[in-house]
């Protein structure tokens, strides 16, 4: 076993964790690190939105409390970054994808969610973020979601790596075809999958 394995798995055991929950090539962390391209925008709560559109039967722009008043659900899951570091048992609160697809339709031809933010956008099937696990978060850890992590509103797909779960969320595309987004253009993998290192190349 690698050196770098070894000694990242000892200390998920110290820390009271199962090993095999750690990906190839990740290191725990109780911390949250912080990492985005760019700066933090100015988003204000009392102006945002939502906007969904593509490949739906109809168009839908919430504002928040719009996406507050849907059904809500609580998420304790791992989550992982490509810069290595994981965090394990992380608490987010948002609304699933199901809840929103009864308001937009999705149609037969939508296979694939596009997110947007400002200046950034990431892809994956749609069937990520219509898995239980993946939510609109708008509150982690017990507390709304800080500007610095995403808030007021961010994507959250535990199963990819963190880079696809999308800060500052301002619009979800649904689209027939895949349309890579900014680090897919830099050159990060399409597919994301932790379990099979997929952080760079298609």
């Amino acid at each position: 076993m690698p050196l770098f394995r070894s000694k990242a798995e000892d200390k998920v055991r110290q820390a009271g964790y199962d090993p095999a929950r750690l990906p190839p090539g990740q290191y725990l962390t109780e911390k949250w690190p912080v990492l985005h391209a760019g700066d933090v925008p100015d988003i204000d709560v009392a102006t945002w939105t939502l906007h969904i559109w593509g490949e739906v039967e109809e168009e839908v722009t919430l504002d928040y409390e719009q996406l507050k008043a849907l059904p809500a659900t609580e998420v304790v899951t791992d989550i992982h970054c490509v810069t290595r570091w994981s965090r394990f048992d992380a608490s987010f609160k948002g609304v699933r994808w199901r809840e929103l697809a009864k308001l937009c339709r999705p149609k037969p031809s939508a296979r694939f969610e596009i997110a947007h933010a400002p200046g950034f956008t990431a892809n994956a099937p749609l069937s990520a973020i219509e898995d239980e696990s993946a939510l609109i978060v708008y509150e982690a850890d017990g507390e709304p979601l800080t500007a610095d992590h995403g808030g007021p509103v961010r994507l959250v797909i535990p199963s990819k790596y963190f880079w696809k779960s999308t800060k500052w969320l301002t619009g979800i595309e649904l689209s027939a075809v895949d349309k890579p987004g900014f680090w897919e253009r830099y050159g990060y993998h399409n597919d994301a999958d932790f379990w099979k290192e997929q952080r760079y190349g298609f």
